[in-house]
């Protein structure tokens, strides 16, 4: 019997910072504005909402072009950043020409995690609630940011794990929330990436629902941020506290 179901979407979406072209990311082409602002402030381009002055969509024949405009006191980051970039990649680290731009120095979190595994129980359990994306195509990844209870407060999707933190992180600095004591839940691996992500953002906690990488770990470490990782119902591990 033939049956007929929801396809995610990918579309390389092109953006440029103040008509540089910067980076190709394989997207699901929604939340494009959060998409901008989160993966300007995870490239280090910008530090607040307030240096994006306009971000403008537009459709191209083979995928959507991003234009972001920055404000003048952080535009001449992105000309050096773009000097070490000698290919594009969604997860930003492919594109890098030498070792110290891909390691460059990772901050302290400032954020000290306060609550318990409980609330990432709470939050694991009702995070499907708050996929409908995922829950007609089960092919997309979900950035959750969670308060300290555990409640999903705000949910991001995409099909890529990097894109979607991005689009929580963006949608987060559009809104001037902060994590007010919650933490992050992905539904991916624990990468190098999004560490540097949850960093960058100010998360006190990065939990996610398969094993860290090595490099994710010491990253980790080295910036004081607590991982919860392989949460299941019932079993999560803390290879960082």
């Amino acid at each position: 019997m033939a049956i007929e179901r929801a396809i995610a979407s990918e579309t390389p979406i092109a953006i440029e910072f103040n008509g540089i072209g910067y980076a190709v990311l394989m997207a699901t082409p929604a939340d494009l504005a959060d998409l901008a602002y989160g993966f300007a402030l995870c490239e280090r381009l910008i530090d607040r909402a307030a240096h994006v002055l306009d971000v403008d969509t537009h459709p191209a024949e083979n995928g959507i072009l991003l234009r972001v405009t920055l404000a003048q006191p952080v535009a001449d980051r992105v000309v050096e950043r773009v000097r070490h970039r000698i290919s594009e990649s969604s997860c930003g680290l492919c594109g890098i020409e030498n070792l110290e731009q891909a390691l460059r120095p990772i901050p302290r979190v400032s954020a000290i995690w306060q609550g318990d595994d409980a609330a990432i129980f709470r939050a694991f359990a009702a995070l499907e609630d708050h996929q409908p994306l995922n829950r007609e195509t089960r092919a997309v990844h979900g950035a959750a940011a969670c308060s300290a209870r555990g409640e999903p407060l705000l949910v991001r999707e995409d099909v890529g794990r990097h894109n979607a933190f991005d689009k929580l992180i963006g949608a987060m600095l559009r809104a001037g929330s902060g994590w007010d004591g919650g933490f992050a839940l992905l539904t991916s691996r624990c990468s190098y990436e999004l560490v540097e992500k949850a960093v960058l953002s100010g998360c006190p906690l990065l939990a996610t629902i398969s094993a860290p990488t090595t490099l994710a770990m010491q990253r980790a470490e080295a910036a004081g941020l607590p991982l919860r990782v392989l949460v299941r119902s019932d079993a999560l591990l803390a290879p960082i506290k």
